[in-house]
């Protein structure tokens, strides 16, 4: 099988089997623990931090066939728009689902602290519940909380595929199959988030876990675009390496480390961020 091949089968697990045992968990047990899901968001993003930060971002620098050092601009503008981009996206979805959940407004942080506030599986929830709701209501929601789930998850599979890209045609250890475990294990919890109130709402459990599964299809989409873009050129691995590394710079502080935070208010997941980056410095100089 070719590399592009193992990526994708990789990422595959990582986001659809990781997501959806996450699902069939959820369906399971119905409910999560809040501190547990806390220590492992924060757990993961201190190693995907670790990552970008000691991995993709100084890789882009001097990206995989380079003759020389990129450009300093090209690599921060790489970054920053692949943390703006992201950030609009989520920005406009939050716009339009936040007035119509009660307990969103100016007394309250809009940053979520429950994982189904994060990908407005409550916004869709609400809908299931509600009486007089149309079909093409339900319908919108749903497509809403896909958009959340796809802007959390693609950016996750560009990292692993711009990691994939940069790493010479490795496919066991390297940073790609690191990001890639990492991933799967965050997904876990993410999954948990999506089932159970699609079960609460109403939504079989089957078809709320074939749901839960099929929304970590957008980290394969991820992957294959950051990989794919990643062998055009050394400018563009550059460049996918550092717009993956700024998406998911948006992705560990604007999502995974304000939420871990404000599920558990203690300092328990601080030290976890410290072990995950910790974890992921010595992972990614091994």
């Amino acid at each position: 099988m070719s590399v592009f091949g193992w990526v994708i089968v990789i990422t595959a697990i990582a986001g659809v089997f990781g997501t959806g045992f996450g699902g069939v968990v959820g369906a399971v047990l119905r409910r999560e623990s809040s501190k547990v899901v806390s220590l492992l968001l924060a757990f993961a993003g201190g190693v995907m931090l670790a990552v970008v930060c000691f991995e993709l971002i100084p890789d882009s620098f001097r990206p995989e066939g380079a003759e020389k050092d990129m450009p300093l601009m090209l690599v921060v503008a790489g970054v920053l728009a692949g943390y703006l981009i992201i950030y609009l996206l989520n920005k406009i979805i939050d716009k339009k689902t936040n007035p119509e959940v009660q307990h969103i407004d100016s007394l309250h942080p809009k940053t979520a602290d429950d994982l189904d506030e994060l990908i407005h599986a409550d916004h869709y929830e609400m809908h299931m519940k509600k009486k007089g709701t149309g079909n093409r209501d339900l319908f919108i929601a749903g497509v809403v909380m896909a958009a959340a789930i796809a802007l959390h998850n693609l950016p996750e599979g560009m990292v692993i595929g711009a990691s994939y890209a940069g790493d010479a045609g490795t496919i066991v250890g390297g940073a790609g199959f690191i990001v890639a475990i990492v991933i799967g294990l965050h997904n876990i919890p993410e999954g948990m988030s999506v089932s159970v109130p699609l079960i609460s709402g109403g939504t079989k459990p089957w078809k709320a876990i074939l749901i839960t599964a099929l929304s970590g299809i957008p980290t394969i989409i991820g992957a294959a675009i950051g990989y794919s873009l990643g062998l055009i050129s050394p400018v563009w691995l550059s460049l996918s390496q550092s717009f993956a590394g700024g998406a998911m710079l948006y992705v560990v502080f604007g999502e995974l480390l304000p939420e871990s935070f404000l599920m558990w208010k203690s300092k328990a997941p601080g030290a976890f961020v410290l072990i995950g980056t910790l974890i992921g410095v010595v992972l990614v100089r091994v």
